[in-house]
């Protein structure tokens, strides 16, 4: 048995994710409280009583999410469940090196509030959205971005075979909705989040973060940490603080992820955050 935990990123939020560990754990508020304190910011009042509108907005949904699943580690930690290979979702890449204890809890914490506020304040004038399109192969969902006339619209995370997140503007993912609609994808519909992430339009973000994680220290994951950005483990060569850069303006492979952990052996997934969006996924893998 070999066990691989999954970290989420935006758009797996809700408000209130975490209050029944919260309350129930002592390891877990101590995870809140200290986080409070290095952020200046009540982490638990603003994950457990903001309106689903702040809570969406990225400066305030990336350190959210971080926190819960750093208080879920604590749970399992008591539990005396470990991970052997980890991996996230854009923002979950942050908890998985975490984990691998590369990035401490100080300056993963605020990296994270920096990321988030760096992607909020960097997105271009404009409306934008994500969507997410289930039911088509890679190359149709690929071919119907390249088609869209209204507005700009790309693939942005490859989730599993037959599910991808595109990210645009508003006009060119409603278009590419509809197309994938007609096309006959099973489902397609928009997605909770606020910037064209992982798309060329987060450039200056991206060079922003760079600078910011030129000033933490990041070590050499401890345990095998799956990048989104090739869907393979780090390894020795790799420049980790431009690879986490270089995420905000590239697509997500967590497809090829999943399959690569699956080669390496894992036979349980845990996920580590507010839902369960990952099962499915690694069951389509």
């Amino acid at each position: 048995m070999r066990i691989g935990f999954l970290f989420p990123g935006q758009g797996a939020q809700t408000v209130g994710m975490g209050k029944d560990l919260y309350e129930k754990y002592d390891e877990v508020k101590e995870i809140y409280k200290k986080a409070s304190e290095i952020l200046g910011v009540d982490v638990a009042k603003l994950t457990f009583e903001s309106s689903e509108e702040e809570l969406s907005q990225t400066k305030n949904t990336q350190i959210s999410i971080l926190i819960m699943s750093l208080g879920i580690l604590e749970v399992l930690k008591k539990n005396g469940i470990k991970a052997e290979m980890s991996a996230g979702l854009s923002l979950g890449e942050y908890s998985a090196l975490m984990y691998a204890e590369a990035i401490n809890f100080e300056d993963g914490i605020k990296i994270v509030k920096k990321r988030g506020e760096l992607m909020q304040e960097c997105t271009p004038n404009g409306n934008w959205s994500m969507a997410a399109i289930l039911g088509l192969e890679d190359k149709k969902v690929e071919e119907i971005c390249d088609s869209v006339k209204s507005g700009f619209v790309v693939p942005a995370n490859y989730n599993c075979p037959g599910q991808i997140a595109i990210s645009g503007d508003v006009e060119g993912v409603k278009e590419a909705i509809e197309k994938a609609k007609e096309t006959g994808a099973k489902k397609a519909v928009e997605l909770k989040t606020s910037g064209p992430f992982h798309t060329e339009k987060l450039e200056e973000a991206s060079k922003r973060l760079f600078e910011e994680l030129k000033k933490i220290n990041i070590d050499f994951p401890k345990i095998d940490v799956v990048k989104n950005i090739d869907g393979m483990a780090y390894k020795n060569s790799d420049n980790i603080k431009e690879i986490l850069a270089k995420h905000v303006i590239n697509p997500v492979r967590f497809a090829k992820s999943a399959e690569y952990m699956i080669e390496c052996g894992i036979d349980i997934f845990v996920e580590i955050g507010p839902r369960k969006n990952f099962n499915r996924i690694c069951k389509k893998n």
